[in-house]
């Protein structure tokens, strides 16, 4: 079992930056492939960015392409959603989520673990 937590959500105005932290647990994440995903109020859970195992490899959401760096130390147990250049359209409750499989994924279905979500509000 894989536990995970979030944790740098919080409010901050238009053009703004945080850093989001997923602490994992119950299994090194170092054989995990994980993931970022948000959900806004009324609209469907959607994919924001993944990363390899190693880290060598990335995906993210063309919404977020050039203003968002996943990046994971696998030392720490750890994966970061750094955040640049905030918009209000960026508001949500973001979401760590963990894939035994390889490769990174889009797909939301192919996460085996989610973590409880960590609410990110961006003012305009």
């Amino acid at each position: 079992q894989v536990q995970l937590v979030e944790s740098g959500g919080g409010l901050v105005q238009a053009g703004g930056s945080l850093r989001l932290s997923c602490a994992a647990s119950g299994r090194t994440v170092s054989s995990l492939t994980m993931g970022w995903f948000r959900q806004a109020p009324g609209k469907e859970r959607e994919f924001v960015a993944t990363i390899s195992r190693s880290g060598g490899s990335t995906d993210y959401a063309d919404s977020v392409k050039g203003r968002f760096t996943i990046s994971r130390d696998n030392t720490k147990n750890t994966v970061y959603l750094q955040m640049n250049s905030l918009k209000p359209e960026d508001t949500a409750v973001y979401y760590c989520a963990a894939r035994i499989g390889y490769g990174g994924s889009r797909n939301s279905l192919d996460y085996n673990y989610w973590g409880q979500g960590t609410q990110v509000t961006i003012s305009s």
